[in-house]
């Protein structure tokens, strides 16, 4: 029941901005117009620590501003009119909390603190671990399409930071249950946690992922999450980017083609 759910969720509500459209299987949505009515919503609430994540599809040059996520506690289906911004207009509303993704420092101090610096997991680690929620890491990481000049990125390829608003780049939300009672938001861009970004939401009521596609983020696309445990293709794939010079060497080994593309993350 659980997969199931988290299957229905990992697509768009009907109910979305006035700029939006979706394609037919409502996993990619695009903003056809101006730079606002772009918000979108899960078909479905999240469940505790699952994941919405969306890929950064197409950009648009001559716009200030990128993409927005967050969580609401209101239903889609009951929205008179669906708000033309996230921020400030669907939060001023209450029950929403929304996150502004920029080209950097999108983490967040704790309580008011200097943000301090946290040990950064391995790239090649298996999950994600975000307070006491365990996330399979590989499919969080956006990665760069490997091509001519591929080998001035592969550092980045290996540390995958590839920059929070590039295209291709992966951008997700959840909250995580506290003991008392109440949620954290965490957003996660290309398989790093950035921290609680809201605190004290209620876990009462029904959260729906927001996805705000504003201004310079043209596209996104809805990639569903399998949890559980790595599949074998997925730990061979692991073994091998690791052992690799660069992503351009997998064309060298004798491998199925179809393995050789899954590795390049194609």
């Amino acid at each position: 029941a659980m997969a199931s759910r988290c299957r229905l969720a990992a697509r768009f509500h009907r109910v979305h901005g006035a700029n939006v459209r979706l394609d037919a299987s409502r996993t990619r949505a695009t903003r056809v117009e101006s730079f606002a009515n772009g918000i979108c919503f899960s078909q479905e609430p999240l469940e505790p620590g699952q994941i919405f994540l969306v890929e950064i599809e197409e950009k648009e040059l001559g716009w200030c501003g990128h993409l927005r996520v967050g969580l609401t506690a209101h239903d889609p289906q009951s929205l008179e009119v669906v708000p033309e911004y996230s921020l400030p207009d669907l939060v001023n509303m209450g029950d929403t909390w929304v996150f502004a993704i920029t080209r950097s420092h999108n983490r967040v101090t704790e309580d008011g603190e200097e943000a301090r610096v946290r040990v950064q997991a391995s790239p090649w680690e298996p999950f994600l671990l975000v307070e006491r929620v365990k996330i399979p890491r590989d499919t969080l990481v956006g990665r760069s399409r490997p091509g001519r000049y591929s080998h001035i990125l592969d550092d980045l390829y290996k540390m995958n930071v590839l920059p929070a608003t590039a295209r291709r780049s992966r951008i997700g939300v959840l909250y995580a249950p506290q003991p008392d009672g109440t949620a954290n938001m965490h957003i996660i861009i290309n398989g790093e946690d950035m921290g609680p970004s809201a605190r004290s939401l209620p876990t009462t009521r029904p959260l729906y992922a927001v996805v705000d596609v504003f201004a310079s983020t043209k596209s996104v696309r809805v990639i569903p999450v399998d949890y559980g445990f790595p599949s074998l293709q997925t730990l061979c794939r692991l073994v091998i980017q690791k052992h690799i010079v660069h992503r351009l060497a997998i064309d060298g080994l004798d491998l199925p083609p179809p393995l050789k593309s899954f590795c390049k993350h194609e």
